[in-house]
């Protein structure tokens, strides 16, 4: 009986940590940065627990930027009409979001306008970001 306790708990115990490992908006992003640039698309990461996708946009100086953008996760997209081949490689897109509190080329994307003018929502609505 006692070892089926331990077994048990140590079930239990294991459920725990990787929800422990699950970062927050405010951990990573700085609401006080939003942020806008039009890029082309390199690369979609559809993958829990978040999809990223990659986009090369022209900063100030004229020089490329490698960023990558944090979306929701997939299934949270799916169920907005997303699909894996919703972004391609080469899409001409607009992406709004907040910048990583470290500096980098990294964003929590938000929204995205594509080619064609429509808009379509990337972020996760219970990840505590401001709504946009």
């Amino acid at each position: 009986m006692k070892s089926a306790f331990v077994v048990c708990a140590l079930a239990a115990f294991t459920g725990i940590v990787p929800a422990l490992a699950h970062h927050s908006f405010a951990a990573e992003y700085d609401q006080k940065q939003p942020l806008s640039f039009a890029g082309v698309v390199t690369k979609l990461d559809w993958m829990n627990p978040h999809v990223y996708f990659y986009v090369d946009a022209l900063d100030k100086d004229g020089n490329v930027a490698h960023w990558a953008c944090e979306a929701g996760n997939p299934n949270a997209l799916a169920r907005r009409g997303w699909k894996k081949d919703s972004l391609k490689k080469g899409d001409q897109v607009t992406v709004q979001g907040y910048r990583a509190k470290d500096g980098t080329f990294t964003m929590n994307a938000r929204s995205i306008v594509l080619a064609d003018g429509s808009k379509v929502f990337a972020a996760s609505s219970e990840d505590g970001g401001p709504l946009n």
